[in-house]
């Protein structure tokens, strides 16, 4: 029998555990720094400064000024504000976007509404290992192309798509187009540089980095096109009207801070665990991984297809056990009908609804691989059995 174990965690590109000192720091500034950061007595000045350090701890991590950060509810947001917001502001310069069929829904359906609204829309295809084609994106641009969306790290299987190349090639080839990344699985785990990426805004998202749910920012360059899609107070430059939410921005400069802190370590440890899960795998017949493997993939993602057996069962058989798994995309998972980048990459339908996404935190032990790697040699054989009949 397979030791048990009260809890193994391996869906935290979906969400993380929120980290101990950020939820201090949540609390204390709920209970005691509750003040509006707009208002102009003592409370709210002590707010403001929870908001101002925050900002200042996000903008280190970049290695950009503190007024390009705009603090929102999440990666969610953040999309559809560059998006939508690019899409406003430049219209008149011209109706035509350019993505790639592997991004987000955050990003995919925004797309999909401003082709109701008239843009026009292309969609670049990817590679067997769900990368974009640098010279393809390229040949796409047109005189009257106004931006270009392309995710860091892919969700699904870990791609680690060429953005510094990409931004480099447009500032220098096409100047005046946006350049917006979807950094939500990638900002923590990377060291991004925006301005030197020729990156114009960037998406990240708290609840990915130990931070809590309901926070986000989307970094926006000085001098970018770019107009609001909410109205109301004013807040935050007349770029996001709502009172701010203090304790979430505050926990998410902390949980950026100490990401950042400890960065190359954290990424270290999360490659010994995905090899350490990849060689197993390997070791069970009938097991496929998708993508790149190694320093060419994300640190913490692993997509593995399981011949005969449905992801949805061997999930639940796994979550009997303690061992928490995705069957790919949380934000895709009630809608089946999403393209997803397992048939962007040519997998065919079979092999999608076979496949298992594993993802990794700082806190992925070596027993909890170990732990996972034993229950999937017990169960697979039965699940296999089973189907036959």
């Amino acid at each position: 029998m397979t030791e048990s174990i009260r809890e193994i965690y391996l869906d935290n590109a979906a969400t993380t555990r929120t980290d101990d000192e950020v939820c201090a720091l949540v609390e204390e500034c709920m209970r005691f720094s509750y003040g509006n950061p707009a208002s102009l007595h003592e409370k709210g000045m002590e707010a403001e400064k929870y908001v101002k350090a925050a900002r200042e701890a996000i903008a280190e991590t970049l290695g950009t000024d503190p007024k390009t950060i705009l603090f929102t509810s999440g990666g969610t947001e953040s999309n559809n504000i560059a998006i939508l917001g690019t899409a406003l502001a430049k219209q008149r310069a011209g109706k035509h976007l350019v993505t790639t069929s592997v991004e987000h829904p955050s990003v995919r359906n925004p797309f999909r509404f401003l082709e109701e609204q008239g843009f026009e829309v292309t969609y670049l295809p990817v590679d067997r290992d769900g990368l974009v084609s640098v010279n393809e994106l390229r040949n796409a641009i047109r005189p009257d192309t106004i931006l270009v969306s392309v995710m860091h790290v892919n969700n699904e299987i870990g791609a680690v798509e060429p953005v510094e190349e990409i931004g480099t090639m447009l500032k220098k080839e096409f100047p005046s187009v946006t350049f917006h990344v979807d950094a939500i699985q990638a900002y923590g785990k990377y060291q991004i540089r925006p301005k030197r990426s020729g990156i114009d805004l960037l998406s990240a998202s708290g609840h990915k980095i130990h931070g809590p749910k309901g926070t986000g920012f989307l970094y926006i360059a000085e001098n970018v096109k770019i107009r609001p899609i909410l109205f109301g107070g004013g807040q935050q430059k007349n770029m996001r009207s709502g009172t701010e939410n203090v304790p979430g921005e505050a926990g998410l400069g902390l949980a950026a801070e100490k990401m950042y802190k400890m960065r190359q370590q954290i990424v270290a440890s999360m490659y010994e665990r995905k090899q350490q899960l990849i060689d197993g795998l390997l070791t069970i017949d009938g097991t496929h991984i998708n993508g790149k493997i190694g320093k060419e993939s994300a640190p913490h993602i692993v997509s593995c297809t399981f011949d005969g057996v449905r992801s949805e069962v061997l999930l639940h058989s796994l979550g009997s056990r303690g061992i928490y798994v995705s069957s790919g995309s949380a934000c895709a998972s009630g809608h089946p009908s999403e393209i997803t980048t397992l048939a962007a990459i040519g997998l065919q339908k079979e092999k999608q609804e076979g496949t298992i996404r594993f993802s990794f935190s700082d806190e992925t032990t070596e027993e909890e691989i170990r732990i996972t790697l034993d229950a999937l040699r017990e169960i697979l054989p039965v699940l296999r059995r089973y189907v036959r009949r």
